[in-house]
């Protein structure tokens, strides 16, 4: 046995054992624990710090019985199933009886997805072959950061998270760096029995373009009604760093005075009495920075980051969702800029 196989079957025993594991997937870094077991899924809300009522997601196998955690699979979810997993896709459906309503924050939905990190699904398969083929294998896992702050996407860190965690508090399953960079994307399929069409709760690297073109219709709409579910990373405040973080348009970045700010821009030719970071001009590799960009800055004691706000356009709907949350956390009035 290598050295990555016999992390992976060390990590896989203590998640049978109760323990917390972090992980790599090919979002973010999860705090994992066995999603069967109420009193190993309240450690991770413990450790991260999370009100009770927020959910978590059910990470599971690709060859996992989903009836294990969901009441059904209807026909517009198996097609994304068919199309997206394993990927960073979430699946809201309803919550099978017997699974535990500690991941779902006592609602009658649950988050499922099947991610494609080959260190999560080697994970994921040893877990099973432990637990056993007529067992949930399940690993409830949010983000392995306290809650609203920013997510990791390196072991490293996770490590500097949770300082206060030993190594027999939490097992940090190394796999290198999370390639996507930002959370999956949300998909509610638990209400088309009320009539309700497949939304989007929560933007991510699988566009609403991509969905539609699978499920051959228009996606609903995603404002929030009394009926909609709650979803991980939904609170108007998220994903914050520690430094004080704005948007600003180009104008407003050039008329910066604060020499202790740093300004984050798109090109170098920016006149600004801050100091200048240089991000991708790509969303794809801008998603796949963001967080270790920002918990950089935030190990710089700058006075403030100012964020050149992105473009308006849908291929970056899932970062202005992650960076206007994290804004909204120093300007709670959506007023941040």
């Amino acid at each position: 046995m290598n050295d990555l196989a016999a992390h992976i079957n060390e990590a896989a025993h203590r998640l049978v054992q109760g323990q917390l594991v972090a992980f790599p997937t090919e979002t973010v870094y999860g705090l994992g624990a066995d999603a069967s077991n109420p009193q190993a899924v309240a450690a991770i809300f413990h450790a991260k710090g999370r009100p009770a009522n927020h959910p978590v997601i059910v990470h599971v196998a690709p060859d996992a019985n989903l009836l294990h955690w969901v009441a059904q699979v209807p026909p517009e979810a198996q097609q994304l199933i068919d199309a997206f997993w394993p990927g960073p896709l979430t699946l809201i459906l309803p919550r099978a009886s017997q699974a535990s309503a500690a991941v779902s924050g006592g609602q009658d939905t649950i988050g499922v997805r099947c991610p494609s990190h080959p260190v999560a699904q080697a994970l994921l398969k040893r877990f099973a072959q432990l637990k056993g083929p007529d067992q949930p294998a399940g690993v409830a896992a949010p983000s392995a950061n306290r809650f609203g702050q920013v997510s990791p996407t390196q072991a490293q860190h996770v490590r500097h998270e949770f300082p206060h965690l030993g190594a027999d508090a939490l097992y940090v399953l190394a796999g290198g760096n999370a390639d996507v960079g930002i959370e999956s994307t949300i998909v509610d399929v638990s209400r088309l029995d009320q009539g309700v069409a497949p939304v989007i709760l929560r933007p991510g690297h699988i566009t609403a373009a991509q969905i539609e073109a699978v499920l051959g219709q228009p996606l609903g709409h995603s404002a929030q009604t009394t009926t909609t579910p709650r979803v991980s990373g939904s609170l108007k405040a998220h994903y914050a760093p520690r430094t004080p973080l704005y948007l600003k348009t180009r104008a407003q970045i050039e008329a910066l005075t604060d020499r202790n700010a740093v300004a984050v821009v798109f090109d170098e030719r920016v006149q600004t009495q801050a100091h200048v970071y240089l991000a991708p001009s790509l969303a794809e590799h801008y998603a796949s920075q963001l967080y270790a960009m920002l918990r950089q800055l935030d190990e710089q004691h700058y006075s403030a980051i100012y964020l050149e706000r992105p473009p308006q356009i849908s291929e970056w709907e899932a970062i202005n969702d992650r960076i206007g949350r994290a804004a909204a956390a120093f300007d709670p009035t959506g007023n941040n800029a």
